[in-house]
């Protein structure tokens, strides 16, 4: 495929264009909850919804930058569609911000990483079903002694050290730097500058394993790629209309890597059974029992909570769907992976790792 200058210019205008757009629409910091509300929870007995407040983001100027790349189309179908897709992604982001707390916050989440009972693109498949299967194997083996899981014993201090080793020996001097931080919406977040772990989070072996391939050598490769790509600086930028494709990759090299195992599995099954009930109707409190009465602690019953209704409506029926796309994305490499090898197109998986892409 060729272009021609003038049409290059256009493409590259319009990716520039549309990176900067979705700068501001940062979702994981917009909807985070402050440490505060955990305590606040348990100083209650952890009877009462929790209290949250948010700052709704003014989508005016991301908006205004979206259509301005829309007005760009180069002519290509597959270029336009593709821009197509991040505008898309970009604008009910924003939109999504802009409701947070309420239910339209929702049927934005819901646009960008789609619900447990949204069919795959198969038409088929759905992440509950998925979910629901994972669930009854993993039950299906209780009466066998697999062993216990490893116990979660290394402090966030340890793990950013065997971080920053392993991102040094990968990226050299482009490493991100590995800082413990107070408040985070996970265990451990990663971007092209910086790995932030929470501070009062505790790892097993296997957890620092998964936090190696899954954020480093997956979410850290893909951005600084991304920030190479001069020509289409989009591929830098984590807009929502990634986090399938990044997740599933991400998950996929867990898996590949013998990093992953049941008890991983069986927590990203979890959380889609969770948002299935919170779509449902089924409130914080409830969703917080159904997470103990899975066997975890009830620090780590919040923790899978607050992921299911931050940004949404604690009384129920509006969640944030994205914990959703782990299982949906898993799904979507490994089928683009086994297309790619069977057909002969084994070049084609490299093109996962040139920046933020999405797969249609």
């Amino acid at each position: 495929m060729s272009f021609s200058p003038k049409t290059l210019e256009t493409i590259r205008r319009q990716a520039s264009i549309l990176r900067e757009a979705e700068k501001p629409v940062r979702v994981l910091r917009a909807i985070a909850w402050p440490e505060e509300v955990r305590r606040s929870f348990f100083a209650a007995g952890a009877r009462e919804l929790p209290r949250v407040t948010y700052q709704a983001l003014d989508p005016g100027p991301a908006l205004a930058a979206v259509g301005e790349a829309r007005r760009l189309c180069c002519g290509d179908e597959v270029v336009d569609a593709w821009f197509g897709r991040i505008a898309d992604a970009i604008e009910s982001g924003a939109r999504m911000l802009a409701a947070v707390g309420t239910r339209e916050f929702y049927e934005h989440s819901r646009r960008l990483y789609p619900g447990p009972e949204d069919t795959l693109p198969d038409q088929a498949t759905t992440s509950l079903g998925l979910a629901r299967k994972l669930d009854s194997v993993i039950r299906g083996l209780a009466h066998i002694d697999v062993g216990a899981p490893a116990p979660a014993c290394h402090l966030a201090s340890a793990v950013a050290e065997k971080m920053r080793a392993a991102a040094r020996e990968t990226f050299g001097d482009e490493a991100p730097e590995v800082v413990i931080v107070e408040e985070l919406s996970a265990n451990a977040l990663a971007g092209p500058r910086a790995i932030r772990l929470r501070r009062t989070a505790c790892f097993s072996d296997r957890d620092i394993a998964q936090l190696i391939h899954h954020e480093a050598l997956i979410h850290v490769a893909t951005s600084l790629n991304g920030r190479w790509q001069e020509d289409l600086p989009i591929l830098a930028g984590g807009h929502p209309g990634t986090t399938r494709t990044q997740e599933g990759l991400a998950v996929f090299a867990e898996m590949i890597t013998g990093s992953s195992d049941l008890d991983r599995m069986g927590r990203l099954a979890d959380r889609v059974l969770a948002i299935q009930m919170a779509i449902e109707g089924a409130d914080f409190l409830e969703v917080y029992r159904f997470f103990l009465e899975r066997g975890v602690g009830e620090e780590q019953a919040f923790e899978n909570s607050r992921r299911v209704f931050r940004g949404g409506v604690l009384e129920g029926g509006a969640p944030f769907t994205k914990d959703n796309v782990y299982l949906g994305g898993l799904l979507r490499v490994h089928n683009f992976m086994r297309v790619a090898v069977t057909t002969g197109r084994s070049d084609c998986l490299r093109l996962l790792f040139c920046g933020k892409l999405d797969i249609e």
